[in-house]
């Protein structure tokens, strides 16, 4: 199979990214409703809606502001503009519907943890729209920087680079078993699962993005790393108490 992975069916090249993107929505939301049905919430439906507004928005709106300042520049080109809407980046989107979750709890008074519930189908949803940035190799900027490493592949520029998405996926893959883990066999505290993951996924991007090939830094940090700092701030009692309890 050669990367990047278009297959071409009905005389139509097919967009696999694309498809597995939208996919990773589906069966993400899918899984979340599976999971609500066989779960005690205590949160009532109207207001998990609130809830779900509040992130969805706030993912909306944070995906493009951090993935604007990847790579940051100005231009009032209509082509600019529009690149510039589809700009995204998953880490904004999670951190941005974090904020947006808090800002719904904080207008409709609910004090329920409410991220556990989401935990597993937002890993799911990763998962399967990371498998689409593997398949479109160099089209999609989550490749890695050149190596001559056995962990090297070509992504379709005929160099050997390190498969980033590959690797994020073994990561959620190992990460979910951990969570799963610890979710049957201790008693977590409501919201702690999702804290975890958080913490996990986000200090696992802030070391792969070394190995990424960004061009735009401010110290020597990318903007993604500074918002993995700002995550870990943001949860810094919960990873004292982690740290303070092993």
């Amino acid at each position: 199979m050669d990367i990047p992975f278009e297959p071409i069916v009905f005389g139509y090249k097919v967009n696999i990214h694309l498809i597995l993107e939208y996919t990773a929505f589906f069966i993400g939301f899918r899984y979340y409703v599976y999971l609500k049905k066989r779960t005690q919430d205590p949160i009532s439906s109207s207001n998990r809606l609130s809830i779900i507004i509040g992130a969805v928005f706030g993912a909306f709106f944070g995906s493009r502001f951090f993935g604007f300042l990847e790579h940051p520049a100005f231009s009032f080109d209509p082509e600019y503009v529009v690149r510039l809407l589809s700009i995204k980046t998953i880490m904004g989107g999670l951190f941005g519907g974090l904020l947006g979750v808090e800002l719904a709890k904080k207008i409709i008074g609910e004090k329920h943890s409410s991220g556990d519930l989401f935990t597993f189908p937002i890993i799911l949803g990763i998962i399967i729209g990371r498998i689409g940035c593997f398949l479109a190799g160099v089209k999609e900027f989550t490749y890695g920087k050149q190596t001559t490493s056995f962990l090297g592949m070509d992504l379709g520029d005929g160099l050997y680079r390190y498969p980033i998405a590959l690797f994020e996926v073994v990561f959620l893959l190992v990460l979910w078993r951990i969570l799963k883990y610890f979710q049957t066999k201790s008693e977590m505290e409501s919201g702690l699962l999702f804290k975890y993951f958080m913490i996990s996924y986000f200090l696992f991007r802030f070391c792969i993005e070394f190995l990424k090939p960004n061009t735009f830094f401010v110290l020597g940090l990318s903007s993604i790393q500074y918002l993995c700092i700002l995550c870990m701030i943001y949860y810094q009692k919960t990873i004292r108490n982690l740290l303070h309890a092993h």
